[in-house]
């Protein structure tokens, strides 16, 4: 047990050539018994643009009450966020990837500057929680990440909705599929409250992940937003950031290679964003281990998709909450092999420990997850493929509904912008490949999510007939036979940029290999012509990411 549990704020509250610093102590409050305590950063990620954060100041009030009822200090700041759902579509979305390693600055800036003891973060929307945890791991400190909870179903005409119901409606009102007045009714009912978005999205894969991976207290994942059970969760936060400074419990203790494994086998079991591949690249670069694309592909190879979660299947996450929550998975995970279940957690406990009374969610009535003898996919649904069109390597998004096999002619489009426009004048036909390039994390740059075409695609009824790559990457919420994080990206020469109309592309998601198909000679010829653009910005933070980002294979990260 560790005695000193204010091992960093004591050169602050300990040191008497630093009155000043202890006055300004008094000024917040501090009464002379609170010198002693071990102080607690509480980050929220609150901001009341966006139905995600909307609630996470409120549910970092309860953790900071958590946290005083164990005899320490919780000193609450705040940090930015980026709505992926209101900016998708838009030139604000090169913001959103970028935020993530702008709140991983802030936390790891806040914590050390001002010498914390501990951190507990409340991320509520997708880049919040790799930033958090990005940042835990930079620490290095007994740290808890609380997620905000995900957002009840929205209702219309019978029908349950989420945000991809609202983003497919565009694609519907295009193809003449949908009335003015149901497509306004869609939009009015999607988001009916506070929360992440429903699916098994890019917040709620995070999420579940981060749980598996240990940084995240059993049920975090699946409590709804404003869920009873959330409130009691931030409260019993407290309690467990203390039993981590007790036994100096650190997030290196925690996420080792063995954890990340486990977070990887959940991602792949529920059907997770294409975007943790960036995230856990980047979380594990940040705790000293090299993750690389390849480890998913092993991962993936031998892991079932077993959840019939939304973008591709039916239920939400409120519905695996009902039946067990991603405590229930991971049971049945760990009964049949699956997990590593030595591995230490954020209760001072391993995942067995931690799972000993759940019920595994095979043995309850239930209908969202499958029995691993009869799986939606054998094998998981992201595929990591390389080919001369990603030497690097790029991410797939392939549940089986979509085929595994695609060939055909290729339409080119300079950017999202330019691609809505050509789904509006009917450009795209059936068995087409769409290409778009310039979406990368130097070309966009940010590398923005392409949702909206996507949604668009799949609202106007060419979803489940054309295949769509790009250098840009997928929300959570994207389904189809889709392919993003080519890499080299355009911006770096790489051959997506050098695509012509009417190239045929092939794209096999059993050898896992992308490939335009001409000759050496002509490849040469195009790689030769080549001239690398200026940067489409030239001052503020997209300049400075754009000059300092990795490429997607790296996890995009800016401190390497």
């Amino acid at each position: 047990m560790c005695k000193t549990l204010n091992k960093y704020s004591r050169v602050l509250t300990q040191d008497p050539t630093q009155p000043a610093t202890q006055a300004m102590f008094y000024g917040i409050g501090f009464q002379k018994e609170d010198f002693e305590k071990a102080q607690i950063g509480v980050a929220s990620m609150g901001y009341d643009g966006n139905t995600c954060n909307m609630h996470l100041n409120g549910l970092a009030e309860i953790v900071k009450k958590g946290v005083k009822q164990q005899n320490l200090v919780g000193l609450m700041f705040h940090t930015i966020g980026i709505s992926d759902g209101m900016t998708n579509g838009t030139d604000g979305m090169r913001y959103s990837l970028v935020s993530r390693d702008i709140i991983a600055d802030s936390i790891e800036a806040v914590c050390a500057g001002q010498y914390y003891d501990g951190l507990i973060t409340v991320p509520g929307c997708d880049k919040n929680m790799p930033g958090s945890i990005m940042a835990m791991a930079r620490l290095n400190r007994p740290s808890i990440m609380v997620y905000g909870g995900s957002i009840e179903a929205g209702h219309y005409k019978g029908n349950d909705l989420n945000i991809v119901s609202a983003f497919e409606a565009l694609g519907n009102k295009i193809a003449g599929k949908l009335s003015d007045e149901d497509y306004d009714g869609i939009i009015k009912n999607s988001c009916p409250s506070a929360g992440a978005c429903g699916g098994m999205y890019t917040a709620n894969t995070m999420a579940s992940a981060i749980e598996a991976l240990g940084m995240s207290l059993p049920y975090s994942s699946s409590y709804p937003a404003l869920s009873k059970e959330k409130k009691e969760e931030c409260e019993f936060a407290g309690h467990y950031i203390r039993i981590l400074l007790e036994k100096d419990i650190k997030p290196s203790d925690i996420m080792t290679p063995q954890a990340f494994e486990n977070a990887l086998r959940i991602i792949m079991v529920l059907g997770g964003s294409t975007n943790a591949v960036l995230h856990f690249i980047a979380i594990a670069k940040s705790i000293g281990h090299n993750l690389s694309l390849d480890d998913f592909q092993k991962i993936s190879d031998t892991t079932p998709l077993l959840a019939d979660l939304k973008p591709s299947g039916k239920y939400l996450m409120k519905d695996l909450h009902e039946v067990g929550g991603v405590p229930a998975v991971m049971k049945y995970l760990l009964d049949i092999g699956l997990l590593h279940g030595d591995c230490l957690t954020v209760t001072g406990k391993t995942i067995a420990e931690n799972l000993r009374n759940v019920t595994s969610i095979i043995d309850r009535e239930q209908n969202i997850i499958r029995d691993i003898n009869n799986p939606i996919k054998e094998t998981g649904h992201i595929r990591i493929m390389y080919g001369n069109l990603a030497e690097k390597g790029c991410v797939a998004k392939i549940t089986g509904k979509e085929g595994n096999f695609f060939k055909g002619k290729a339409r080119v489009f300079d950017g999202e912008k330019e691609f809505i426009k050509g789904i509006e004048d009917r450009l795209i036909n059936d068995g087409d490949v769409v290409v778009i390039k310039n979406e990368g994390p130097k070309g966009a740059p940010g590398m923005p999510e392409m949702l909206k075409p996507t949604s668009a695609l799949m609202g106007s009824g060419l979803g489940k007939n054309v295949a769509l790559i790009t250098d840009g990457r997928f929300s959570g919420g994207t389904h189809g036979f889709v392919v993003g994080h080519i890499t080299p990206e355009a911006f770096e020469g790489g051959l997506i940029g050098l695509v012509k109309n009417n190239d045929v592309i092939e794209i096999d998601a059993v050898k896992n290999t992308i490939n335009l198909l001409i000759t050496e000679e002509e490849l040469q010829k195009r790689k030769a012509g080549f001239e690398k653009p200026d940067y489409k910005v030239k001052t503020g933070v997209l300049y400075k990411y754009a000059k300092l980002v990795s490429d997607a294979s790296q996890g995009c990260i800016t401190d390497f």
